[in-house]
């Protein structure tokens, strides 16, 4: 896998944005605009991570983890009557989500290949 190559990086990065910037345009209530911008940064940073490193698995797990975390903040934070800011943490932490689980297997591979000088695992 190459550097700034990884469609599933990039989307968790757009995701990242979604989540952070739409607190401009929705309806905002309790900690709602803390967890949307702190998780839609966070995404955004683990992303670029493995924008920057293909084939560690543990950046793919630990934007898996921010996304759950966004996924589940409008329960956390008390804000899950505000549908706005609700289907905002939900969609965008469920993408997140879904291309970390589509990313994960890939970077393994790569991971094990790596550290084998090239041999394919068993």
């Amino acid at each position: 896998m190459k550097k700034w190559n990884r469609w599933q990086d990039y989307v968790a990065v757009i995701a990242g944005l979604y989540a952070a910037l739409s607190t401009i345009w929705t309806t905002q209530q309790g900690s709602s605009m803390v967890l949307m911008i702190g998780f839609g940064v966070l995404l955004i940073l683990a992303g670029v991570w493995n924008l920057m490193s293909p084939g560690t698995p543990v950046g793919e797990w630990v934007r898996m983890v921010i996304a759950a975390l966004l996924f589940i903040s409008p329960w956390i934070g008390g804000y899950s009557g505000h549908m706005g800011a609700a289907w905002t943490s939900w969609i965008t932490g469920g993408v997140a989500l879904i291309v970390g689980a589509l990313a994960i297997q890939p970077s393994m591979r790569q991971h094990t290949v790596g550290h084998d000088h090239g041999l394919p695992a068993h």
